[in-house]
């Protein structure tokens, strides 16, 4: 390398070091008080049902704190990318974020299981209780802390995912050639039906629909589709697919979470609890607003059950080839993937 080109890259390394201190200072500094403890906490996009959980968490802990503890949420990924939030509390950029497995390939490989397709139900409230239990698994939290010095704090509950966009998808054949929006091994599954798997973000997906990059967006019905706008760049709503989507959830850097004060730790139960209510009644008015709004200017398509089944059956063996990769790798695939295969017999036996 010239000296030249050692110059700039220097330059570029203070520069950003530089920046980096300066953001730090910006949303970690308080006047009112030394003692008073400030979390930032990242998420993208605006308000909507998705943030309710946090919203409400924020609630509870500030009401108690009576003056000692704030949570700064930052919408719209002001302070972090969204898919920089794990390294984003590992380096101390930000105190907490929302953090989506699918956003992380690689980064969170046992908490991957989440994200087999078809693993997860078509019960929001049962998905709640199987995501929480593999979040709270000794492996995950492990793998959670040693490696991104982040402690689950409670689920970011997401309806099922369903697809919208500009190609009408009616059946297996129908998906053929479609461009997709999905992660993980659920775009897998779909490349199996000769579909076109991607990943973009949510605040992406608007453009990338208009601009016919992508030809279906996969979302939680239905609130997102409609927070993000994706009717007005849209002709056909798929819904009956019913996959799992992403697996989400809120996290915090342990070492923000040691500071914290007992009595306010000890409130992570109720606001776990509160924080699920909080969604699910978000989601509920979501639909009321939404779906007229869909069925006025979409055409909705109602997918066959038998087809669905039909993704069903070619996702099973998937689960074992994810399972077998990670064993091969020295990591306990096979282990995650029959706990939360249990849990997801347990959670649906008792929600029937």
């Amino acid at each position: 390398m010239s000296t030249q080109a050692k110059l700039i890259a220097a330059g570029a390394v203070v520069a950003v070091a530089a920046l980096l201190a300066f953001v730090l200072l910006r949303v970690d500094s308080d006047p009112q008080s030394a003692d008073k403890q400030v979390w930032n906490y990242s998420i993208w996009g605006p308000p909507r049902a998705f943030t309710a959980g946090i919203e409400k968490a924020k609630e509870i802990l500030e009401e108690a704190g009576a003056g000692r503890f704030e949570l700064k949420i930052h919408y719209a990924g002001a302070i972090a990318p969204a898919k920089e939030h794990l390294d984003a509390i590992q380096i101390g950029l930000i105190e907490a974020a929302r953090i989506c497995v699918g956003y992380y390939p690689g980064k969170m490989p046992l908490a991957q299981v989440l994200e087999l397709p078809f693993i997860l139900t078509d019960d929001t409230l049962t998905n709640v209780k199987i995501i929480d239990a593999v979040f709270r698994h000794p492996l995950v939290a492990e793998e959670l802390a040693q490696r991104w010095n982040t402690k689950y704090l409670f689920v970011g509950v997401l309806t099922p995912y369903e697809f919208m966009g500009n190609r009408r998808i009616a059946s297996l054949k129908d998906m053929r050639g479609v461009r997709m929006r999905i992660s993980g091994a659920n775009a897998t599954l779909l490349e199996e039906f000769d579909a076109v798997a991607t990943m973009v973000t949510a605040p992406e997906a608007y453009t990338a629909l208009e601009r016919g990059t992508i030809d279906m967006i996969g979302f939680p019905w239905t609130d997102s589709f409609g927070v993000f706008r994706l009717h007005e760049v849209s002709q056909y709503a798929t819904i009956g697919i019913g996959m799992g989507g992403f697996a989400c959830m809120s996290g915090v850097s342990i070492d923000a979470w040691n500071r914290l004060p007992d009595d306010l730790k000890a409130l992570l139960p109720r606001i776990r609890d509160e924080a699920v209510k909080a969604y699910i009644d978000a989601y509920a008015r979501g639909d009321e607003r939404w779906i007229p709004i869909f069925e006025k200017r979409l055409e909705i398509v109602h997918f066959p059950e038998s087809e669905r089944a039909e993704m069903v059956a070619k996702a099973i063996p998937l689960w074992a080839e994810w399972a077998a990769k990670l064993d091969a790798k020295g990591m306990a695939g096979t282990e995650m993937l029959e706990f939360t295969k249990a849990q997801a017999a347990k959670f649906s036996q008792e929600s029937r």
